[in-house]
């Protein structure tokens, strides 16, 4: 890697929050109320925009899925692999809870609260889709907000860039099986070819266009580069509220009739988040590795991809199912939860490097 972008990530890790990413719960909120209420009020118009598909792929959740995870993916520097090596112990932690700990624990909350527990209130016929959302949401680490959770906790960002970079290579491998796995244990049935479709739509070609766009960009200079990525930088939350708009015009009437739902879904999520980051910091503090490498390898395996787990939800069981609505429920606690994560590992600094 550089010196020259190395002090570009360095400056990066400082930056403060910003003032739409720090109220993204709210621009969720305002955009779920926007879609129950557009979908009670013109039905025939969502309707008409759900039949727009090809081979089970809405055209228009499409294209706003591509400009959700694009303008991400450009971020990632799949160079950055071979830094690794420098931290092969905070790197394994990350893999370990990220792809043997965080998928195959919430299949079993999901069952646990889900199909158990929580039972006698959801509707019976979406218990598996339910399940489904939880699995997906799981199954798929996070790639661009996790940046933001290390600069606040001040992570040392070679490190966040190298376990992006590897968590992202093994996702375009891993996800369709896993979660084709995951799905079996749970006796729901996932049509493989919708599965693989979704990967080939929503991991392998965004990674192939944005690593071409980033080469692009970067050939024009670092500074050309840092001025796209801020240019397109809101592209991807704007487009993931056009998306929850969408979303909720179909899902508005279910809603309405069950609000608990979506209280009952974040449980199983919220108690993820605090396991899995746990776990994660932990974990790294008994091998060794430094503070600024603990809290991003923490935060990443509390966090998630949710613009993909979205995304393979509406196509693997559509708009009205409840897969796609337990993903959107990780969207709506995501930014309060994870700032209260990075809260706890920078208050407990002092306690972590007494080892």
């Amino acid at each position: 890697m550089s010196a020259q972008c190395e002090v570009t990530l360095k400056r990066a890790a400082v930056a403060p929050m910003s003032t739409f990413e720090r109220y993204l719960s709210l621009w969720v909120f305002t955009c779920i109320v926007a879609g129950i209420a557009f979908g009670q009020a013109m039905p025939g118009v969502f309707q008409a925009i759900g039949r727009m598909e090809v081979a089970q792929v809405n055209l228009p959740v499409g294209l706003l899925i591509w400009v959700m995870i694009i303008p991400m993916l450009v971020k990632v520097d799949f160079g950055a692999l071979h830094e690794v090596r420098q931290h092969v112990r905070g790197i394994g932690v990350t893999l370990f809870v990220n792809w043997l700990v965080k998928p195959f624990s919430m299949a079993f909350l999901g069952w646990l609260f889900i199909r158990q527990l929580f039972a006698p209130w959801l509707p019976a016929e979406q218990l598996d889709s339910y399940i489904a959302g939880l699995v997906l949401l799981a199954a798929a680490p996070c790639t661009a907000m996790v940046f933001v959770w290390s600069r606040l906790s001040n992570g040392d960002p070679l490190f966040t860039l190298s376990q992006v970079a590897v968590n992202d290579a093994i996702m375009v491998f891993a996800f369709a099986p896993l979660v084709a796995f995951l799905l079996g244990l749970s006796a729901i049935t996932v049509p493989w070819d919708t599965l693989l479709i979704s990967v080939v739509l929503y991991i392998v070609i965004p990674v192939a266009l944005a690593q071409w766009w980033r080469k692009a960009l970067l050939a024009r200079g670092q500074a050309a580069f840092g001025a796209a990525l801020a240019k397109i930088g809101p592209w991807s939350i704007s487009a993931l509220l056009a998306t929850l708009v969408l979303l909720f015009a179909f899902q508005g009437e279910a809603i309405l009739r069950q609000p608990l739902v979506i209280a009952l879904l974040a449980v199983p999520i919220l108690i993820q988040v605090f396991f899995n980051s746990a776990l994660a910091y932990w974990l790294n503090r008994v091998v060794g590795e430094k503070h600024n490498i603990a809290c991003p390898s923490a935060l990443i395996g509390a966090s998630n991809f949710f613009e993909l787990a979205v995304a393979a939800a509406i196509s693997l069981f559509g708009f009205e199912s409840g897969a796609a609505l337990a993903t959107v429920v990780g969207v709506l606690i995501e930014v309060p939860v994870m700032l209260l994560v990075v809260r706890v590992v920078n208050a407990s600094k002092g306690w972590y490097e007494r080892a």
